[in-house]
């Protein structure tokens, strides 16, 4: 009998482990954001995973081209577009439903130029003194239409626009400056932060911005794990990292 015990015994502890139990946190959240909003969203993420909220994924480009994917079937939950514009092209689409969309963020434009090179200007006419100038793509992301809309209310486009090296994204833009590729470009201030290799020589102010708003909806049909998220995005924890960050809030 004992000799049989033993063999049991040893046969049972010899058993893999039971498996663990599957997380009641919920299904992964495909979130498609700004390229200007990595960082903070990246942040934002492990703290609603770490609070048991579920897993997040981000795919970050620049708004005009997450909204195109989104339109193409892209299985976004949740949509921060860095300006109304492609919002509104999704609701017209039937990817957002109407009236599903928030204001969440706002930011400012910053002329930046390399570190050791910087000089400050006086005012957007300064610009025409840079031979080029990296600028998100002003025909459609939103940081470059931003940046279009102002300097046309400055009267200074049409002498500009020649001289505009347009980047996928306000990263991109960053990326040619601080490489020392490009002399000077415009950014969020956001992004300028995020690099020691730049510094703003310039900050547009707030009077002559667009309406520089971020916006953010759950895609078409919605989930209540894209609901959690947007209400996560909305409360005191997302919005004291926002603000470290340096975004303006509503």
């Amino acid at each position: 009998m004992r000799i049989l015990l033993g063999t049991v015994l040893a046969f049972l502890l010899a058993l893999p482990a039971p498996a663990a139990p599957a997380s009641s946190a919920g299904p992964e959240i495909l979130v498609f954001a700004a390229a200007s909003l990595s960082d903070a969203l990246t942040e934002i993420g492990k703290a609603y995973e770490g609070g048991g909220g579920g897993k997040v994924a981000f795919n970050f480009a620049g708004s005009n081209d997450l909204a195109r994917q989104i339109e193409a079937g892209a299985p976004a939950a949740v949509f921060l577009s860095a300006n109304r514009a492609q919002m509104e092209r999704l609701e017209k689409s039937g990817k957002v439903k109407a009236g599903e969309s928030f204001p969440l963020l706002g930011n400012i434009l910053v002329v930046i130029a390399p570190r050791e090179a910087a000089a400050p200007l006086n005012g957007p006419r300064d610009l025409l003194r840079f031979s080029r100038l990296s600028l998100a793509d002003p025909a459609a992301v939103p940081a470059g239409v931003y940046t279009k809309a102002w300097l046309e209310k400055e009267g200074v486009w049409p002498q500009i626009a020649p001289k505009v090296v347009p980047a996928l994204d306000v990263r991109a833009a960053l990326a040619a400056v601080a490489s020392g590729n490009v002399p000077a470009g415009i950014v969020y201030a956001t992004d300028a932060a995020t690099s020691d290799r730049v510094k703003v020589v310039y900050r547009v102010p707030a009077a002559a911005t667009p309406d520089l708003r971020y916006f953010a909806a759950p895609v078409a049909p919605g989930s209540p794990a894209a609901s959690g998220f947007l209400a996560f995005l909305k409360g005191p924890k997302a919005r004291e990292v926002f603000a470290k960050y340096g975004f303006t809030l509503p």
